[in-house]
């Protein structure tokens, strides 16, 4: 038995069907435990590793090469654990502090119910601009809309919706963002030619779910006649919990002058986790660095006379994000594996040998990148894998690297938070409270934007060939 895992053997490159037991082995194992017996997704994904493993291992790797490609794995996705930790500690603070509380007493008196969705979407739109990061803003901005949105009456999977619509919107868009600036490196561009080029398709996509939240937002409205009483019970229960103090928006906004300042994600969202902290004390009757300290651990539990407000604010803290750690760790070891032993290759090669044209190749790029989101479940891995793959059959093309990030951007980065165990989908579900299952039909930009890419690729308008200067150019390795 020793022999079968530490033996060195010939590596065999996998069959498309070797490749498909592992990713339809995850699936069918992931969709049993979750929608018929309501588990928590981290053993059905084990069980997925053990399923990929068993194959890496028929394919002649020993045991030493997995559990390295497993570690590989986990690396890649170290900077979302990192993000996961400190998110966790801030949301802690800014609970204590009375930061949160704060930002949702004001939107409840300032927001509309019948603009709401509408405007939260704007709201973090302009934040994740602002900031280059989704997860920043759903974890501060978003965490705030979902209580307004409870105040107002609206349901939360459209609330949720409209929160997560907006924040990847200006993820894709911003120039401070990592996946921005990681699309046009592995294409072969500059980021500002990428942005640019991504404008007509995205704006599309953006205004298509804008209009869609501000109909739906009439309508709901319309039809519930705006009943505003919660609000008013939410606001007071929060003034009778906190001393609210316009004060207390300072931490976000050092985060987003920090972040928009060029301040790398971690230390940026350290900045408001530190500007919490140390206000807290000034500011809330009988706060004290070891009450900040307790609830950066283990997460604040609020004990207002309102059931609602309590569970709405009882959250937070760096064990409560464990979970989410857990389960970003079990699926990058499946990726690691998938990606590690070829599995994940062949697949996608047999993707692309039945593509014809351009349009074509444009859309293989985009499904390539929703499978990475669920096979090797980490937003960056979906534009570094496929960016690799592609980027030398679209020069071989003619067709202009910034083809290539727009695809990546419009299909990798947007939707890795349908996925319920992918590193967003993870994120977003311990960080909002909302299931995948209950804010993903209503994550609207999200699924239109890679059809949208698709559609006028077809149309021809995020196609676009490239010069003989420019062809030059790229054949050798230069930017174009």
């Amino acid at each position: 038995m020793g022999n079968i895992f530490t033996a060195e053997r010939e590596h065999k490159t996998p069959t498309v069907w070797q490749a498909l037991i592992s990713l339809l082995g995850l699936i069918a194992v992931m969709s049993v435990g979750i929608i018929i017996f309501h588990v928590d997704p981290h053993i059905p994904m084990f069980i997925g590793v053990i399923i990929s493993a068993v194959m890496a291992m028929a394919l002649g790797y020993s045991w030493r090469e997995i559990e390295k490609f497993m570690i590989e794995g986990i690396g890649k996705a170290m900077q979302s654990i990192l993000i996961l930790c400190i998110v966790g500690m801030m949301i802690g603070a800014w609970l204590i502090s009375g930061t949160i509380p704060t930002m949702i007493y004001y939107g409840l008196k300032l927001l509309s119910p019948k603009f709401f969705l509408a405007a939260a979407m704007l709201i973090c739109s302009i934040t994740s601009l602002a900031t280059g990061t989704s997860w920043g803003t759903m974890g501060t901005m978003g965490l705030a809309l979902i209580g307004i949105g409870a105040g107002l009456g609206m349901p939360i999977g459209p609330t949720a919706g409209a929160v997560i619509s907006g924040a990847y919107f200006g993820d894709k868009m911003s120039p401070l963002s990592d996946t921005t600036n990681l699309a046009p490196a592995m294409a072969g561009t500059d980021v500002f030619t990428h942005v640019k080029y991504m404008l007509k398709s995205t704006i599309a996509a953006y205004l298509l779910a804008l209009a869609f939240f501000l109909v739906y937002g009439f309508m709901h409205v319309s039809a519930n006649q705006a009943d505003t009483s919660q609000a008013v019970i939410l606001m007071e229960g929060l003034r009778s919990t906190f001393n609210i103090n316009i004060a207390l928006l300072i931490p976000p906004l050092v985060v987003i002058l920090s972040i928009a300042c060029k301040v790398p994600a971690i230390p940026g969202i350290t900045l408001g986790f530190l500007a919490a902290t140390l206000m807290a004390p000034f500011i809330q009757d009988g706060v004290t660095f070891g009450n900040i300290l307790d609830v950066s651990m283990n997460g604040f539990v609020c004990e207002s006379e309102i059931e609602s407000l309590n569970d709405l604010l009882s959250t937070g803290g760096l064990l409560n994000m464990s979970s989410s750690i857990l389960m970003t760790m079990i699926a990058m070891m499946f990726g690691g594996i998938m990606e590690g032993t070829g599995q994940l290759e062949v697949i996608i090669n047999s993707i692309i040998k039945r593509v014809r044209g351009d349009a074509g190749l444009i859309g293989a790029t985009e499904i390539t990148c929703i499978l990475s989101n669920i096979v090797i479940p980490e937003q960056y891995v979906s534009i570094l894998l496929p960016g690799r793959m592609y980027a030398d059959t679209y020069r071989k093309k003619g067709l202009h690297p910034k083809s290539l990030s727009n695809a990546l951007e419009s299909a990798g980065t947007v939707t890795s938070c349908l996925v319920p165990w992918n590193t967003c989908g993870v994120f977003i579900t311990t960080t909002l409270g909302v299931g995948t299952a209950v804010y993903a039909p209503w994550a609207v930009f999200n699924y239109l934007m890679p059809v949208m890419c698709f559609v006028l690729a077809l149309m021809g308008v995020t196609v676009t060939h490239m010069t003989p200067e420019e062809q030059e150019r790229a054949d050798a390795g230069e930017l174009v």
